[in-house]
């Protein structure tokens, strides 16, 4: 048989947790199998920041973001298609999923203008004016070749009220009609419509009901992660998985922090991005199971162990917190060694989620994880709510958040 004849993607569950909704699955693309739930590390303009594929790929990353919009810019259709795709460009083997530039509505308002047609940016580079429209997105990710592409879809604010909300799901439900139309490149790209509708239920349900009537080979959620109160986030989420089908895989847009992966896992979400571990990275902060050190505090000036004695990643085998306190910030290598740690810490915690759904020992890995990231603090009630809504219940804290606590979490995490 053809590789024509075989479909780009194909997705099967492989274990679910017999207690919350928890799933491993397989999925099979052009490019590589990847194996979920995962996290896909971004780079946005076809390269992470101060990481190399092949790093990527003796990580075990089997799957990337780029950026549709950025990549549009630069390099363009036309260098893409002339290099054989992002893949080729990059030297990437491996699976590439892109986003369809419907973000930068929200990052970047103040460059755009949104109506029926599209978005109508200006570069940021030049002010010159480009009009991103569901057709343009979709010869843009043609040109790309991403195994999974993303509708483009009107995304706006996730504290935004009244009737843009509506406004704004009714209009993805009518693009992604258009995508499909555009889509130059089913046989070897999967689309995947976005579902919208803000921080209301009954919008929630009814734009899942209307893209569930679409040929589809799977489902994102969006407009979620940008501000709402974490109590909403997860209610989004968990209605979203609800009425998702069982059988094709969904993907939480722009979710990152490891107690956010956890909990959406446990509410049956299969894929996650999010630019945090090489941004924070940057800054000089690395990843933990309690969080992140940062590692620019004096009290790591001679501290010779290494950032995690559990990672083997080349970072935590060759360096130590004195040496990366040292050069963090003010050397550009400082930045590649982190961002190779917190890349690896969160592909490894995917797989020890994955290991432990397979076990059917789910729950207990979570009680597990949320005592060590929580280690001197209690855990916030929005995390035991989320949880407790798929039969999962953690212990009682000795002493419980008060008000203040609660509002320090959220925003810090």
């Amino acid at each position: 048989m053809s590789s024509s004849k075989i479909p780009p993607l194909t997705y099967k569950v492989v274990a679910e947790c017999s207690v919350s909704k928890a799933r491993a699955g397989l999925m099979t693309l052009r490019h590589s199998e990847v194996r979920t739930p995962v996290f896909m590390p971004v780079g946005t303009q076809g390269t992470l920041k101060g990481i190399l594929p092949d790093q990527l790929i003796e990580l075990d990353c089997q799957i990337l973001l780029g950026n549709t919009y950025h990549l549009g810019l630069r390099p363009g259709i036309e260098t893409l298609q002339k290099a054989g795709g992002l893949h080729n460009f990059m030297g990437w083997p491996r699976a590439i999923l892109t986003d369809s530039g419907g973000f930068q509505m929200v990052s970047l308002l103040q460059l755009a203008e949104i109506d029926e047609r599209g978005v109508n940016f200006r570069s940021p580079f030049d002010q010159s004016e480009c009009m991103l429209t569901p057709e343009h997105s979709m010869q843009i990710q043609n040109a790309i070749g991403a195994d999974i592409m993303m509708q483009l879809d009107d995304v706006v604010k996730t504290t935004t009220t009244g009737p843009r909300v509506e406004e704004a799901m009714e209009r993805t439900i009518r693009w992604v009609d258009r995508c499909i139309s555009a889509h130059a490149r089913n046989d070897d790209q999967s689309l995947f419509p976005i579902v919208q509708g803000g921080l209301d239920i009954p919008l929630r349900e009814r734009c899942v009901s209307a893209l569930m009537e679409r040929q589809v080979r799977g489902f994102a959620v969006g407009g979620l992660s940008g501000g709402e109160s974490k109590h909403d986030f997860w209610r989004m989420v968990d209605v979203c998985t609800d009425h998702l089908p069982k059988e094709k895989p969904r993907y939480l847009m722009g979710v990152g922090f490891a107690a956010d992966l956890v909990v959406c896992v446990a509410l049956g979400i299969d894929m996650f991005d999010c630019v945090f571990p090489t941004r924070t990275a940057r800054f000089g902060c690395a990843l933990v199971d309690g969080g992140q050190l940062n590692l620019k505090q004096q009290k790591y000036k001679n501290d010779m162990t290494s950032i995690d004695v559990d990672c083997g990643c080349n970072t935590c085998k060759r360096y130590t917190r004195s040496y990366l306190h040292h050069i963090a910030t003010n050397e550009n290598v400082s930045c590649s060694l982190l961002s190779i740690h917190n890349v690896a810490f969160q592909l490894r915690l995917m797989n020890s989620m994955r290991e432990a759904i397979q076990r059917d020992e789910f729950p207990h890995f979570v009680r597990d994880f949320m005592a060590r990231h929580f280690v001197g603090e209690p855990i916030p009630t929005w995390i035991r709510e989320a949880l407790a809504a798929v039969n999962i219940e953690l212990p009682e804290d000795a002493v419980q958040p008060t008000e203040e606590q609660e509002k320090r979490t959220e925003k810090s995490r």
